[in-house]
């Protein structure tokens, strides 16, 4: 047998590249390839664990240097040529350990290659799951820099919408499929136009907001994904870093509202819900409302709740009590006798159009402050 010394390999690889795909591939990185496998086929001994560690390393710095797995395996092959051509007696016990000994060898480099891959995309996740919650939190080191790596330009205006599945994320609540639905965003829009995140149960969508139809096409997905049930909520475009944490408080805000206020609607914009921050940025005055509105309705038969339900119906039926009586499920002769017992208790009827505002405005305030379930600030002082 003509033994291939190491300082031979340099000159065989460049050799046996010419011409093919394999020529990306470095030729020291498979520098003792040719020394094993010409071991093998002399000693009909298989490489051993010292020989696989070294390539699985190689394995993994063909990974870190972006070299195409099947570049590198073409490589290992082309070079196994030259062992098995000139290696001692074909037909003869010791050459029979060639194709186990390549199989080894392969299997070791694309085990090496594999596991640095797997590291690659833990560390990527890691690295946008840090910068998501930096994002959202408003921490600002370095956010800019790190924003254009998962192609974020902060200096835009940006809007964030946010999904809450029906059943929570979680232990025996499922997984969210952020890579899912923002592969399909990505395909639509580009990758330097969406960032999708699961955080907190919720499903972010970070998007420009000059990019209309980015929350539109996150909600049809959500649609598809999650049961029946969910709920997106939508903030309003704001500028910089600063501007998506703004963002994306909205949005969570949105829905938490709607929950409060027992609204049916699936999607929820932040931009349709700005008189209800209004009224709970003074806490004294809508409790102070309520009470002196909605408190009579303590002293009803059978407790305010069905009172209360009846004026919201009619105020989402825009005064028509026969709609109202449809969505309550009750006669409309029920609904005006309802209405009538309000006007008697309270002294308001949401039949005239100054007073009908304070109800109602009393009737979204007593759904902020969780009413009558829990007391109000005014009722615990007295």
């Amino acid at each position: 047998m003509r033994s291939i010394r190491d300082a031979e390999i340099a000159e065989v690889g460049m050799r046996l590249n010419e011409g093919t795909a394999a020529m990306k591939v470095p030729a020291d990185l498979l520098g003792g390839h040719v020394r094993v496998l010409d071991e093998a086929v002399a000693t009909g001994r298989l490489p051993g664990r010292e020989a696989l560690d070294a390539y699985r390393m190689a394995g993994a710095r063909a990974a870190e240097l972006g070299l195409p797995l099947r570049d590198l395996v073409d490589t290992a092959l082309a070079m196994a040529e030259p062992a098995e051509r000139d290696g001692p007696g074909r037909d003869g016990d010791a050459g029979t350990a060639l194709l186990p000994a390549l199989r080894r060898v392969v299997s070791a480099l694309m085990e090496g290659y594999e596991n640095a891959q797997r590291l690659a995309v833990r560390q990527e996740e890691a690295a946008r799951r840090e910068f998501v919650d930096d994002l959202l939190q408003g921490r600002s080191d370095r956010l800019a820099e790190r924003a254009e790596h998962f192609g974020l330009r902060l200096a835009e205006s940006y809007v964030v919408a946010v999904a809450r599945p029906a059943v929570p994320a979680g232990p025996g609540g499922g997984e969210l499929p952020a890579r899912r639905i923002e592969d399909a965003l990505v395909t639509r829009f580009g990758s330097h136009n969406v960032l999708i995140a699961a955080r907190d149960g919720l499903l972010v969508c970070v998007a420009p907001g000059s990019l209309t139809a980015a929350t539109g096409e996150f909600t049809h997905h959500v649609r598809q994904a999650f049961a029946p049930g969910w709920r997106v909520g939508v903030g309003r475009p704001h500028r910089g870093p600063g501007g998506v944490v703004a963002s994306y408080r909205e949005a969570g805000n949105a829905i938490e509202l709607g929950d409060r206020l027992g609204l049916r609607a699936a999607v929820l914009k932040a931009a349709d819900l700005l008189v209800f921050p209004v009224l709970l940025r003074d806490r004294e005055a809508i409790d102070d409302l309520v009470t002196t509105v909605l408190s009579p309705l303590l002293e009803a038969r059978g407790g305010p709740e069905p009172l209360l339900h009846t004026l919201e119906a009619v105020f989402a039926a825009q005064g028509n009590q026969s709609a109202a009586a449809r969505k309550l499920g009750i006669s409309t002769r029920a609904v005006t006798y309802r209405l009538e017992r309000i006007r008697r208790l309270t002294g308001f009827s949401p039949d005239d159009p100054t007073q009908r505002f304070t109800l109602e405005t009393a009737v979204l305030g007593a759904r902020l402050l969780d009413w009558p379930a829990q007391p109000l600030a005014s009722q615990v002082r007295s």
